[in-house]
């Protein structure tokens, strides 16, 4: 049982609708039964569609991600002092004798 796209041609309505065989459409906002059946879009799933989207969704998250590390960061330097992401010197592990 596929769902289909429909428009109303009376007042212009687009919606969706499961059709059994059988059934009576009607535009569900004026009841009229002059309606155009719509192209829809089939959607396809394969590893680099997977794949596009993924890197897609990184892409988009980047600032978010940015963002967090930024407030993290601030966070840090605001309870423990400015200098408290400042790398240490290196010294020497033991003493030298």
């Amino acid at each position: 049982m596929p769902i289909f796209e429909y428009e109303c041609r009376a007042c212009g309505h687009e919606f969706e609708r499961l059709v059994r065989p059988g059934d009576v459409l009607a535009c569900p906002a004026c009841q009229s039964q002059d309606l155009e059946k719509l192209l829809s879009l089939s959607s396809v799933s394969t590893p680099s569609t997977r794949a596009t989207a993924f890197q897609q969704a990184r892409h988009a998250g980047r600032p978010l991600q940015q963002e967090k590390q930024q407030a993290e960061i601030d966070e840090i330097k605001h309870h423990y002092g400015e200098n408290a992401l400042t790398p240490l010197k290196p010294g020497p592990l033991r003493k030298k004798r």
